[in-house]
């Protein structure tokens, strides 16, 4: 009787796990960013950028990346089919599993990711593929506080961008040559070329505006960008351009970047630079530092507070914050103060 309850209590935690599993599971049109109603041609694009962005020659270690480059190839694989797609969206992976078990192509089984990749990306026939039309990439330097930098932020940004509307009337596009061959005499045939259009609803740029959220991590570095997939220029039958912010750290009040460390330079007394003295300074995130020194500290003297400085990109270490000291000396000396100094001193 224990045996079977035990049995029992295990059937119902596999049913349970399968359930969240499914739960959880990204639909291959959330994988690739693009809907259900997504065109091949939006689909070959948003693999392909998608693709490039979390290869994993790009993103050598890590795992959250590669795991991402999986799920891509593995999307793309039944969406570009028309046969697998069209089972997948009526009956799901669980479809694509029964159709590869009765013999169908795959539903993934038995795939070269590597193949995939090639045939975007070199040494495949998409080398051969007409090279798709390509809007202006838009690059804006973008000033980011070392508060955000070091803690993480974001900026809203306004945007304003000319965008593609229809028009009255009609035009030709998707303009391409055919080739094709005309007999001219027995067994002799002459190589024609063609060009060939569609015909497609005329359109007009109307210029437009809203606001962007732009996400600044922490530890980013001085010209590494944020982008913005197909928000940058658009083009008549081409695809957009991207949009791109390039990181800039702006000017603070309290501390100098360099790289991933920080400088600050601090004013103390004389007094306090001879005998010692109890100081904090106020971090970015507005944790007290403490840079005092119960000894002799010198003018110009530059302390070494290890991890003190920027967060690293992608990483739980943190570089060092110099502390530079600068002594203020007294205008002037009364007699009386120079003979008690040389007592002192002397």
């Amino acid at each position: 009787m224990a045996h079977y309850r035990r049995t029992k209590l295990l059937i119902l935690l596999c049913a349970l796990c399968y359930i969240l599993s499914a739960i959880a599971a990204k639909s291959y049109y959330d994988v690739l960013q693009v809907p259900k109603s997504a065109s091949d041609d939006q689909i070959k694009r948003a693999y392909r950028k998608l693709a490039l962005k979390y290869h994993p020659d790009k993103n050598q270690g890590n795992e959250e990346a590669n795991k991402r480059f999986a799920e891509i190839i593995n999307a793309y694989e039944v969406l570009s089919d028309s046969e697998k797609r069209g089972i997948y969206d009526r009956y799901g992976e669980e479809g694509l599993k029964q159709h590869a078990a009765s013999g169908g192509r795959g539903g993934g089984m038995g795939v070269n990711i590597q193949d995939i990749f090639n045939n975007f990306f070199g040494g495949g026939p998409a080398e051969e593929e007409e090279k798709i039309v390509k809007g202006d990439d838009v690059i804006v330097e973008l000033d980011a506080t070392l508060e955000d930098l070091y803690m993480g932020g974001s900026l809203k940004v306004w945007r304003e961008k000319n965008v593609i509307k229809q028009a009255p009337g009609k035009r030709r596009c998707n303009c391409r040559n055919e080739v094709y061959h005309r007999q001219i005499g027995p067994g002799m045939f002459q190589q024609m070329t063609e060009q060939v259009c569609e015909e497609c609803q005329n359109v007009k740029y109307e210029r437009e505006g809203y606001f962007i959220t732009v996400d600044i991590e922490k530890g980013m570095q001085d010209g590494q960008e944020v982008v913005f997939y197909d928000d940058g220029e658009p083009i008549i039958d081409g695809e957009p351009g991207d949009l791109k912010f390039r990181i800039r750290t702006a000017p603070h009040d309290r501390f100098r970047r360099e790289g991933n460390d920080l400088h600050a330079t601090v004013t103390i007394t004389l007094l306090q630079a001879l005998v010692g003295f109890e100081k904090t300074i106020k971090h970015l995130d507005e944790h007290l530092v403490d840079i005092g020194s119960k000894g002799i500290t010198k003018p110009k003297e530059v302390r070494k507070l290890k991890g003190e400085g920027m967060p690293l990109h992608f990483s739980n270490k943190k570089g060092d914050l110099y502390v530079t000291f600068e002594v203020l000396f007294p205008l002037k000396l009364t007699d009386e103060q120079k003979s008690k100094i040389k007592a002192v001193l002397g």
